[in-house]
C-alpha cells in the first residue's frame, strides 16, 4: 500500500492521535479498484487515469490492455515450447529427419566432434533448402549400410579426436573419400542439379570443417592429388596433376 501512496495513486491519509493512518471508504473502494486492476495485470503506470476515465475510454483503454497481454502470453508460450525443444537436442534445429540421421550416426560409433560438425553443416543446409532436405535423408541413411561409409566415419572420428598434429592417416581417409566418390560416380549420384549451383552454400560447409581443425586444409589437398575436389559436394577436376 505504501508503494501506491509513492507513485500517487492512493493520497495518504492523516494520522489519527495514535500514530495511524485512517482510511475512509472512499480510500477504501479506490484501493480495491487499484489492487484489482494491478492483480489483472493492468500497469501502475497506466491506473491513474483509469480510476478518474469514463466508462468509454476505460473500456477501451482495458481492451487494449487486453491485447496486449495476450500477445505477451502468446510470445511467453512460444518460449515454453522452445525451452521444452532444447531437451531433445539436435531436433531444436533440424527436421526430425535429419535428427534422426544424426542419431543413426551416433549408433554406428561416430564422436561427438564429428557430430557436431555433421549438425552444423545440416543446419545450413536445412536453413538453405528447407523444403528439399527430408527428400534426401533416405539416401543418406541408406549410405550407412556402406561398411566403407561406416569405417570412412569412424576414422575420422578417431583421427580428429586424436592427436592434433598427426595426419598419419588422412591419406586413408582420402582413399575411401575418392572410391566413394568413384562408385557414386558410376551409379549417377553425383548430379546434384539446380543445388549444385549454389557455390556460396557449399563452400560455407566446406569451411565448417576447415575451421574446425587446420587438417582438414591437408585432406582436401590429398583429394586433389587423386584428381577429386570438396567432399560435401565432390568434383572430379578435369586438369589432374601429373
Amino acid at each position: 500500500m505504501r508503494h501506491y501512496h509513492q507513485v500517487g495513486l492512493l493520497p495518504e491519509p492523516d494520522r489519527d492521535a495514535s500514530g495511524y493512518r485512517r482510511y475512509g471508504a472512499t480510500a477504501v473502494v479506490s484501493l480495491i479498484k487499484i489492487r484489482t486492476l494491478a492483480n489483472a495485470g493492468v500497469p501502475l503506470s497506466e491506473i491513474g487515469r483509469l480510476l478518474d476515465a469514463d466508462d468509454l475510454t476505460f473500456v477501451d483503454a482495458i481492451e487494449r490492455i487486453d491485447r496486449r497481454l495476450r500477445d505477451e502470453v502468446q510470445r511467453l508460450e512460444t518460449s515454453r515450447r522452445q525451452i521444452a525443444q532444447l531437451t531433445a537436442g539436435d531436433r531444436l534445429m533440424l527436421p526430425a529427419e535429419v535428427a534422426h540421421y544424426l542419431d543413426r550416426l551416433r549408433e554406428i560409433g561416430v564422436s561427438p566432434r564429428i557430430l557436431d560438425g555433421e549438425r552444423d553443416g545440416w543446419i545450413l543446409i536445412a536453413a538453405r533448402w528447407p523444403d528439399r532436405v527430408r527428400d534426401w535423408m533416405p539416401a543418406k541413411l541408406a549410405e550407412l549400410d556402406d561398411p566403407q561409409v561406416v569405417r570412412l566415419y569412424r576414422l575420422l572420428s578417431d583421427i580428429f579426436d586424436g592427436d592434433p598434429d598427426d595426419s598419419s592417416r588422412l591419406p586413408e581417409v582420402a582413399d575411401i573419400m575418392v572410391g566413394l566418390a568413384e562408385q557414386a560416380e558410376a551409379a549417377g549420384r553425383l548430379e546434384f542439379g539446380e543445388v549444385g549451383d549454389d557455390n556460396l552454400l557449399f563452400d560455407l560447409v566446406d569451411l565448417l570443417a576447415v575451421e574446425s581443425d587446420p587438417r582438414a586444409q591437408r585432406l582436401h589437398q590429398l583429394m586433389r592429388e587423386r584428381g577429386w575436389t570438396g567432399w560435401n559436394r565432390m568434383e572430379r577436376l578435369t586438369d589432374q596433376p601429373n
